[in-house]
């Protein structure tokens, strides 16, 4: 029996290929393209302008859908849905739809599991299964969009898994993601998030994308950093600032620090005045991120505490904002992303 060709995915380029390499013309891998991912139709029948023996040669030779909504927990609290995905090969991701007046960010998977290991992450202990392939990266976002009312404006990488250490399913995913025949997304409205994987943070760099960088910091030094974050141990935060300081090829997309705070362990006074230090010559924002309660030995920063921090920040001229996390009701909020409801 042959392997089946997964069409969802693809470029543009690869759909024509595709085509010619079946004796039909070229442009109706255009077509196939704003099938795909512009009109989120992945019905066949209710495709009018490709020819039914197109038609047929796809589906008796491809897969289309690779994911399958298993289960839909709606917030109680706020705008909030998240999305249990069930892959081909029956393993599970979870994808995070938040609406705020009329601004829609999905957050996606870009792994099975992660294997960073973050001390404080949910999805960190579950250690990793497998890289998602673009067309599962992408299916995120269209199973969304279908099941939603308010159009998508953003998508964060921050779901299950380290983006960076799945990077050219990433960046792929991406370009379908801003091409003008799919989503048409501006490169400014894609946030990729690392905890810090140097050497694809110097591809990304090298490459000059123009996607949103955010990195997951969450230490001023590498005493705390080394405890919280296993990786600072291969690339430390001084590795990192150095690496970092090339990012400069784009001046108005600045890079995002993200700081989960954690009770008694990076939230004090003096952390935030040597967090300051620190990137007080980078073109940044930091993101403060009030910890989201997991199983395990962290507590949330009590909310005087967290004011504090972010107000000496200021103090010190660097940009802040507090991100209070949405669905924390249905285990959707930043680090809670467990897919523990599989079953």
């Amino acid at each position: 029996m042959n392997k089946k060709i997964t069409l969802m995915g693809m470029s543009q380029n690869e759909l024509e290929d595709y085509c010619l390499s079946n004796d039909f013309p070229k442009f109706h891998g255009d077509q196939i393209f704003r099938w795909l991912y512009k009109n989120n139709n992945q019905e066949l029948e209710n495709v009018s302008n490709i020819p039914k023996k197109l038609k047929e040669k796809i589906k008796n030779d491809c897969d289309i859908n690779l994911l399958k909504i298993k289960k839909k927990s709606i917030s109680k609290i706020d705008k909030t849905i998240k999305f249990l995905f069930e892959t081909k090969d029956y393993k599970f991701i979870e994808s995070v739809s938040m609406i705020d007046s009329d601004r829609h960010t999905v957050c996606i998977s870009s792994q099975i599991g992660c294997n960073v290991d973050c001390d404080f992450c949910a999805t960190g202990k579950m250690g990793i299964d497998r890289n998602l392939k673009v067309g599962e990266i992408v299916e995120q976002l269209i199973e969304v969009k279908k099941n939603t009312n308010i159009p998508i404006t953003n998508i964060v990488f921050m779901g299950m898994g380290e983006p960076f250490l799945n990077y050219r399913n990433v960046i792929e995913s991406c370009k379908i993601f801003t091409n003008q025949k799919a989503f048409n997304l501006g490169t400014k409205r894609i946030t990729i998030s690392t905890a810090g994987v140097l050497p694809q943070i110097d591809l990304f760099i090298k490459e000059k994308h123009k996607y949103k960088l955010a990195v997951s910091l969450n230490a001023p030094n590498d005493l705390i950093r080394d405890k919280i974050m296993p990786i600072n141990k291969k690339w430390n935060i001084n590795k990192l600032m150095l690496s970092l300081k090339n990012y400069n090829f784009f001046r108005s997309r600045v890079i995002m620090f993200e700081y989960v705070l954690l009770n008694g362990i990076n939230d004090s006074v003096e952390n935030a005045i040597e967090l300051s230090k620190l990137l007080k010559n980078f073109n940044c924002k930091v993101n403060l991120i009030p910890f989201n309660q997991i199983l395990g030995n962290y507590k949330r920063s009590e909310d005087t505490t967290i004011n504090k921090f972010a107000e000496t920040l200021k103090k010190y001229n660097i940009r802040v904002l507090i991100r209070w996390s949405k669905g924390e009701d249905i285990d959707a909020a930043c680090g809670q992303l467990a897919t523990k409801h599989e079953s």
